[in-house]
């Protein structure tokens, strides 16, 4: 009996501290929900109340017709934009780590050694290169310079090539038998056999690409070009202060984010377990 009591004590005290980190969580989305529906009297207010003294859902109606920030312009780049760049990734690095993974070529581990070798390059060692590349290709304000100089990740190429390693190789003798080569045993074979990693690594550079900020505000110079994050940094500046505005925009803004991770959820788990991110 007291072996009964300290087990449901112990389950009792881990779903109470689970709830206490649930709630400390879900704060911030709280506080963006709360000032994004509220008036710019009740977010200035001293005094604080739970809810605001009225919803103001008019706000996100003058969000997407503020002709100053053009938001459905931005949400819609942003999208084009990280879903091409995650479609981009994933086919170049899965198939980078297939290729050093799983065929013959007695340079592969040089290779490898090399990619890795990039990741440890600072990043803005590389960016004033990039940017007079882009520049004289006349990428300036374009989805291809926004988009292209991101496509190659080394952290996804190394999560394929580890995960590719251990991949079962009967499958691909199976494949070779039935008369297919590398190229249609990757497509046929492996991608199908592969959906964890791909959502796990997919989400990853979603997300990083959703919120990138400083190469789509220097390559995207016209408002036209704008991505989200640079359409939420419009809204504080040195004359102004929208802070309704900002808070229902970052509010929009996360929503792509949760729908993907909810979607891919159950994936990214497994591709996680299997691809060894977790170590």
């Amino acid at each position: 009996m007291r072996d009964d009591s300290r087990v449901r004590a112990g389950r009792a005290l881990r779903l109470a501290l689970l709830i206490a980190l649930a709630l400390l969580f879900l704060i911030p989305f709280y506080l963006l929900v709360r000032n994004g529906l509220a008036a710019e009297s009740d977010i200035t207010s001293p005094e604080w109340t739970f809810l605001p003294s009225s919803l103001h859902w008019g706000n996100v109606r003058e969000l997407f017709g503020d002709t100053s920030v053009p938001y459905a312009r931005s949400l819609l780049n942003s999208v084009l934009i990280a879903v091409a760049t995650t479609l981009g990734t994933l086919l170049l690095a899965s198939l980078a780590g297939y290729g050093l993974a799983r065929i013959p070529y007695r340079h592969a581990n040089k290779v490898f050694y090399a990619i890795l070798g990039t990741l440890m390059v600072p990043a803005a060692v590389t960016f004033v290169p990039s940017f007079v590349l882009v520049s004289s290709l006349g990428w300036i304000s374009t989805l291809r310079g926004l988009i292209v100089p991101t496509l190659f990740s080394a952290f996804a190429c190394f999560v394929f090539r580890q995960y590719f390693l251990g991949f079962p190789g009967e499958l691909e003798d199976a494949a070779r038998v039935d008369g297919l080569g590398h190229w249609r045993t990757y497509w046929r074979v492996v991608v199908p056999n592969s959906r964890p990693v791909f959502a796990a690594v997919g989400t990853i550079v979603f997300i990083g690409a959703w919120n990138s900020f400083l190469w789509p505000l220097v390559i995207g110079q016209d408002r036209d070009a704008w991505t989200v994050q640079v359409a939420l940094s419009s809204f504080t500046t040195s004359q102004v202060v929208r802070l309704h505005e900002l808070f229902i925009a970052a509010a929009v803004s996360i929503v792509p984010l949760l729908v993907v991770f909810l979607f891919f959820q159950r994936w990214i788990v497994a591709g996680v377990e299997r691809s060894g991110l977790d170590d």
